[in-house]
């Protein structure tokens, strides 16, 4: 039986803290665990990554975890009784330097939004749901007529329609937690409302500075970003198509077309991609999903995704062992739609030798019955060109490196292998045609696709591939 190709990722909060709810939610399918650095102290998110950590151990899984920093805090204040309620027609003000709201004006968090609108500008507070046409600006006061009332509480987001804002990528709080992310040795670092390829090179030294080696993932949630895709795919490791706030940006109409384009445009680019945001969302207080969110899930699967992603569903809902569980069912059923007619992905020369192999690697085994692909890999890089491509194949990365193990926990269609290896280039393959026949992934007389570095056990990149009849290399 082939394993389930797309990875899962979840987000922790207090409904999944617990340690028998979290090795309940490995078990369910669980690949990768989001530590939203909204919420927590340094010394909760570390006591949370050591548990995921104990777990998988003792699992025997390899689950990378994924630090995704607050960004920018582009909101609103709070109010004397918590909330107001606003009329269509009314006119309400944005005050930069109030401290306490009522129902005709509030406060702001972020403090130089009166430099960046303008009369005419639409301001969209609380995921669209409040929407005030901006009438006039002066000093610190923004002047509006609300165009959609509705309850408003505090600390609400602002997004402008069609983007933007001027707050950069990374904040004070976002530069000490990338300190942080470094010293839990997080596998992936993600950087919120990113607007240039230059925020990820930014946030990418400032985590080598600190000692980390995390894969940058890119989340597109701003109207700028999506103008510059490319430049940021080329500059990070991943993106996250984050479609809560894009869509309150762009509009949620465009959403969908988005989606599939961030999708190819990433595979196309060499770089894995996670779809996010209200993927299982009524699962927070449902023990099963609604139809449309099983299309949902299902459509981005189709769409070529590495992995789909859980938020409040996990972090706060009622069912997250459940959910993780729905989740991996929908993925299993979407891959069993053949995904060679799918693909249309636009090829270039091969940059270098790793990928001259790796795609040499998945054309031979697409053609010729092949079982299984082992890859002895340091770094990660030939596993993630492999997954890239369209197939069924299982791609084993087996690494000696803890550290690989996890970071390939998101690339479709691969998985972690401890694997020590060994010396003699033959001890070491018949080491992995063990580890599969254990597995279950071949039998003898399968074919098999080895790939290594030559000369075998020296530091550097994958430079060979060899097909391999399981069985036929032993020794008596």
């Amino acid at each position: 039986m082939i394993p389930r190709r797309t990875k899962i990722v979840a987000t922790l909060g207090p409904a999944s803290s617990d340690p028998q709810v979290l090795s309940r939610m490995i078990e369910a399918g669980l690949d990768v665990v989001r530590m939203n650095f909204s919420h927590g102290t340094a010394a909760e998110h570390k006591k949370r990554v050591e548990l995921v950590r104990a777990l998988a151990r003792r699992a025997g899984r390899a689950v990378g975890v994924l630090v995704d920093l607050q960004g920018p805090k582009i909101r609103i204040g709070k109010f004397g009784d918590g909330r107001v309620t606003l009329q269509s027609g009314e006119s309400f003000v944005l005050d930069a330097e109030r401290e306490i709201g009522d129902i005709s004006g509030v406060g702001l968090d972020y403090k130089n939004l009166p430099k960046d609108v303008r009369k005419g500008d639409t301001l969209l507070l609380d995921d669209g749901r409040i929407v005030l046409d901006v009438t006039g600006v002066r000093g610190s006061r923004i002047s509006t007529m609300v165009e959609m009332g509705g309850v408003l509480s505090n600390n609400k987001g602002i997004n402008r329609r069609g983007g933007g804002l001027t707050a950069p990528a990374l904040t004070e709080k976002d530069m000490r937690d990338i300190v942080t992310a470094a010293e839990l040795e997080a596998d992936f670092l993600g950087i919120s409302f990113p607007r240039s390829g230059d925020d990820i090179r930014w946030a990418r030294d400032l985590m080598r500075k600190a000692g980390g080696n995390s894969l940058i993932v890119a989340k597109i949630e701003r109207a700028e970003a999506i103008t510059a895709l490319e430049e940021i795919l080329d500059a990070s490791d991943a993106i996250m198509v984050a479609r809560g706030d894009l869509a309150v940006e762009v509009g949620d109409a465009v959403i969908p077309a988005l989606q599939k384009r961030m999708i190819r445009l990433a595979r196309e680019k060499n770089k894995a991609v996670i779809t996010a945001t209200q993927m299982m969302e009524s699962m927070i207080s449902s023990p099963i999903p609604t139809r449309a969110e099983v299309s949902d899930v299902a459509n981005a699967v189709l769409d070529g995704t590495d992995a789909v992603m859980l938020s409040a569903e996990t972090a706060a809902g009622e069912y997250p062992v459940e959910t993780v569980a729905a989740m991996a069912r929908v993925c299993v059923e979407a891959e069993k739609e053949d995904p060679f007619l799918l693909e249309r992905r636009r090829e270039t020369p091969p940059s270098d030798v790793e990928e001259s192999i790796a795609r040499a690697t998945m054309f031979t085994a697409n053609n010729l019955n092949i079982k299984a692909v082992a890859a002895m890999t340091q770094s990660g890089k030939t596993v993630l060109l492999m997954s890239r491509f369209a197939t069924t194949v299982p791609i084993y990365a087996m690494s000696s490196m803890a550290e690989t193990r996890r970071k390939v926990t998101l690339f479709k269609g691969v998985y972690p292998v401890k694997f020590k290896g060994a010396r003699d280039p033959e001890k070491a393959l018949q080491l992995a045609e063990d580890e599969l026949l254990k597995r279950g992934a071949v039998k003898n007389g399968d074919y098999i696709l080895l790939t290594i570095g030559e000369p075998y056990g020296k530091a550097g990149g994958t430079n060979t591939m060899k097909i391999v009849k399981v069985g036929e290399h032993r020794t008596a």
